[in-house]
């Protein structure tokens, strides 16, 4: 089953680590889904939103994030066990029991620049390709929160994962950066790239007259494929990023109008992906390697 997302905007600003964190809790809290998350943005803006800053900061010296990983797998060229890097028990919402989290670190941009400057794009891409093959058959989806802008790694995950989402905000700066990201993706195609589940209208004011222009403008272009879904600009929703100390419910962390479209936007990405997976796509090469048990 394809089963990876990259979650991608060339813009900043329009909410992805939110709608990560959203999708993660939801798919867990609802579904009964087993969720990784891959933070690829060197803010590591997810990954704060799903543990305490001082367990994140942990495992940054220890050497246990993403980065660490790709260090050792891509400039070191040294096989890898990917569990041991993986967390669990991750988020604050109590019933979201099933979330896991492949975290980041700032030096995500140093490594970039060592990829190329040591000229390493293949290793790269081949490192994230074989990852996305160990993490497919272990866990049911995989949302991956890349950063703003087109860097290597990125790329890497847009070629390598099975779908991208698109959040953008329902105004001109960020309908540019989907418009950036279009033309990027038609760039080499031969190459591959993540087939694009839907753009999502994110932070939308249900009171501004120029957010309803923009979302129907955004909504006539069907090389958008858009998410019915609307997200609405709602505090709650700002709030849900705040990693709580003490566990709550997820109806305490999503309530009302927040909660509501959440659960609408999982239900369409969920009937988007089966409706994906049912048409025919050439095989994928098997891995029978067995996943080892990720750490606690």
């Amino acid at each position: 089953m394809r089963n990876t997302i990259a979650v991608m905007n060339t813009k900043g600003g329009v909410g992805k680590s939110t709608i990560v964190l959203a999708l993660a809790e939801t798919l867990s809290a609802y579904h009964g889904k087993n969720v990784l998350v891959i933070d690829s943005d060197a803010q590591a803006s997810v990954s704060s939103m799903l543990m305490t800053p001082a367990s994140l900061h942990r495992l940054q010296e220890a050497g246990l994030t993403l980065v660490d990983y790709l260090v050792a797998a891509v400039l070191n060229n040294a096989p890898v066990d990917w569990p041991q890097y993986v967390v669990r028990g991750v988020s604050d919402v109590d019933d979201a029991r099933s979330v896991f989290l492949l975290p980041s670190d700032m030096q995500l941009t140093l490594f970039e620049r060592e990829v190329s400057r040591e000229s390493l794009h293949s290793r790269l891409r081949a490192t994230i390709r074989r990852l996305l093959n160990d993490v497919r058959p272990v866990f049911e989806i995989i949302l991956i929160d890349c950063p703003p802008g087109l860097s290597v790694l990125t790329e890497s995950w847009l070629r390598e994962a099975d779908f991208h989402i698109s959040p953008t905000k329902p105004d001109y700066i960020s309908s540019c950066g989907l418009e950036v990201f279009r033309r990027f993706k038609q760039l080499n195609p031969e190459m591959g790239f993540a087939e694009n589940l839907g753009v999502l209208i994110n932070m939308k004011d249900r009171s501004s007259i120029v957010d309803d222009e923009y979302h129907r403008w955004l909504q006539e272009n069907p090389d958008n494929n858009c998410f019915s879904q609307v997200i609405p600009r709602v505090n709650a929703l700002q709030n849900a990023a705040r990693f709580s100390t003490i566990e709550r419910s997820y109806l305490a962390k999503y309530p009302g109008e927040a909660g509501q479209a959440v659960r609408a936007l999982t239900e369409e990405v969920l009937a988007r992906l089966a409706a994906f997976n049912a048409r025919p796509q050439p095989p994928r090469v098997s891995n029978d390697t067995e996943a080892a048990p990720v750490r606690r």
